[in-house]
């Protein structure tokens, strides 16, 4: 065989292996949204009979699911199949997803600087001053949507190396694969009974209510059902793809990526499937995915961006340690908590109530705009429990970080934790590490 027919050859091969490796992808992505469809990612909310009342208060202001992920998957799948991102080396990586993140930046600045045009009193003629400002906007965006796919493929293989290493894999790949998109995320309406703390509805809204439509949302859901509603911003929402905030920061990035993976995968075993059916089952699991994703975030950026990674707190130093000094939120909300949980469990619903919106007014006085605190919002809240702070006493985030700490590895803690049932399989695997 000539010298010209055997490279015809061999580019024909090499044709047919890139073919096959896109078509992998793309069966591999197919597969995991036929998956989600069918057993429904945890944090869509159910339907129920109430949920008549709550959509007629809602109105036209609840997300549209449906079209994000047409998008989105359209988005996903060119990405899948250019798949360019696999032919740049480590330092161009680095460069295209740190580039991509000042974009944003730039973008956001200039916002900034169009806003305080149109507030500042002294500026009369604010929208001719705003001009030049929102058309490097429009290109900004332009420039943004345009390396968006590239940036967010690079992020996704770099989370991907990260789980490779903890056996998070099938044949090699991991499973369910990294998939997410940073788009603006639809605000979440939390609803919760006045007479306890319980998370009854977590119903998705779009993106940019202002504070006044917020409360007056809350007010109506107060009204009409006597429940306590609050409107809360979320990082991230774990469908598939996953949604997750636009942000400039690359360590917030990793993390909720992560996070919001671990999610993926309890999602296809016991605790995600259950993910709704106690208030107990949804501090277990974002528990367990926030443990993740703070243990995985970091790893990302030490590997790819380690100039990027904050200190690391310094270790404490022998004998009677110094008290801490300043405001505490963490620690005057979960004093918060806890005496919100005692006046409830008396029945002290309106001085429960009262003691939220006092607490409220102290932490502004110490520089935290907390607009709202009520049983919602420690419904909310009071779920990520793997740091204290909005749980209170609630013993299922100490109880889970302790099985983390006792377990080998990363994957043995998941795989333990993803078979949980009910709050008392958490118990037993408590009694049984004492």
């Amino acid at each position: 065989m000539s010298i010209l027919a055997q490279r015809g050859v061999s580019a024909i091969l090499a044709g047919m292996v890139v073919f096959w490796q896109r078509l992998w992808t793309g069966a591999r992505l197919t597969t995991a949204v036929i998956l989600f469809i069918l057993v429904i990612a945890p944090e869509w909310p159910a339907f129920q009979d109430e949920r008549h009342r709550l959509n007629s208060a809602i109105g036209l202001r609840q997300f549209d699911f449906a079209v994000w992920l047409s998008q989105a998957l359209w988005s996903r799948g060119e990405t899948a199949v250019a798949a360019s991102h696999l032919y740049l080396n480590e330092e161009t990586r680095r460069e295209l997803v740190l580039d991509f993140l000042d974009l944003i930046n730039q973008r956001r600045q200039l916002e900034r600087a169009i806003s305080r045009l149109y507030t500042d009193p002294s500026i009369l003629d604010a929208a001719e001053q705003a001009a030049p400002l929102e058309a490097q906007v429009a290109r900004l965006r332009a420039e943004i949507a345009r390396r968006q796919p590239l940036a967010e493929a690079i992020v996704q293989e770099q989370v991907a190396a990260i789980l490779l290493e903890d056996g998070f894999d099938i044949l090699g790949k991991p499973w369910p694969p990294v998939q997410m998109q940073m788009t603006p995320l639809p605000a979440i309406l939390i609803v919760s009974p006045r007479e306890r703390i319980e998370r009854l509805y977590g119903i998705p809204l779009v993106h940019g209510l202002t504070a006044a439509e917020q409360e007056a949302l809350e007010r109506t859901v107060l009204n009409e059902l006597d429940y306590a509603a609050m409107v809360v911003p979320i990082g991230g929402l774990g469908i598939f793809p996953a949604m997750i905030l636009e942000t400039t920061d690359i360590n917030f990035l990793a993390d909720v990526v992560a996070h919001e993976w671990a999610h993926h995968w309890l999602t296809l075993r016991p605790l995600g499937v259950r993910y709704a059916e106690t208030p107990a089952m949804f501090t277990i699991n974002e528990t367990v995915a926030s443990i993740f994703g703070r243990e995985v975030g970091p790893r990302v950026v030490a590997r790819y961006y380690p100039d990027l990674l904050p200190p690391p707190a310094p270790p404490p130093t022998a004998g009677p340690q110094p008290e801490p000094t300043g405001f505490n939120f963490r620690e005057e909300m979960r004093i918060t908590r806890v005496r919100v949980d005692e006046l409830l469990a008396d029945g002290r619903i309106e001085e429960a109530e009262e003691y939220m919106e006092a607490r409220r007014h102290f932490f502004v006085a110490n520089g935290y705009q907390v607009r709202k605190i009520n049983q919602a919002y420690f419904a909310f809240y009071g779920m990520y429990a793997d740091i204290p702070g909005a749980a209170g006493g609630d013993p299922i985030g100490p109880t889970v970080v302790a099985l983390r700490q006792a377990s080998p590895s990363l994957r043995d803690f998941m795989e333990m934790m993803g078979g949980i049932v009910s709050e008392a399989d958490l118990w037993t695997l408590a009694d049984e590490l004492e």
